[in-house]
């Protein structure tokens, strides 16, 4: 059975930082491709970071510089570092798991930046 677990969405200040993690189990994590999407009230899910199985980052231009997408094979997990948050980063964000035409989701976690 395969589960994607996200962690560490919370309620943070405008500026603050957070730390998601997306454990992974029944997937060959290493061969897989890794990505994090977000998805605000009203709006369309838009992928957000992505790292290769190679370990290649891409980037959304809105967070390039504040936030960064990391992972572990060791540990089956990837990160997603968020810095200077901002309102308009306020969304519920999803673990994305893709190899072939194998793709996976997580439940998301809430991230809500607000004074």
């Amino acid at each position: 059975q395969v589960q994607l677990v996200e962690s560490g969405g919370g309620l943070v200040q405008p500026g603050g930082s957070l730390r998601l993690s997306c454990t992974a189990s029944g997937i060959s994590f290493s061969m897989y491709g890794m990505n994090w999407y977000r998805q605000a009230p009203g709006k369309q899910r838009e992928l957000v970071a992505a790292i290769t199985s190679a370990g290649s980052t891409n980037y959304i231009d809105s967070v390039k510089g504040r936030f960064t997408i990391s992972r572990d094979n060791a540990k089956n997990t990837v990160y997603l570092h968020l810095n200077s948050l901002k309102p308009e980063d306020t969304a519920v964000y999803y673990c994305n798991g893709k190899w072939s035409i194998l793709s996976y989701w997580g439940q998301g976690t809430q991230v809500t930046v607000s004074s």
